[in-house]
């Protein structure tokens, strides 16, 4: 389930909490071992374009950053010059 769907499923479960996850990218759907959870409330009066809102907020507040971490876990693949030693 992807886009206005999720927001929609929520808010018909009547569920008090939403969010994102990140995580790695493999061979099946929402698959991946995950990096990172951030989660936010369901408001009593919110309508799927107001959750939506407050989930894309964590999306850009989080992504930068745990792509940054990830990216600097990963071996140097490029090869260093003689003046970077």
């Amino acid at each position: 389930m992807y886009g206005e769907y999720v927001h929609k499923a929520v808010l018909e479960n009547h569920d008090t909490e939403s969010g994102i996850t990140i995580h790695y990218v493999n061979k099946l759907y929402d698959d991946g071992d995950i990096i990172f959870q951030a989660r936010c409330k369901v408001m009593p009066a919110d309508t799927y374009e107001s959750l939506a809102e407050r989930v894309h907020n964590l999306e850009y507040l989080h992504y930068p950053k745990v792509i940054e971490e990830v990216l600097l876990k990963l071996p140097d693949l490029v090869p260093k010059g003689p003046e970077e030693g």
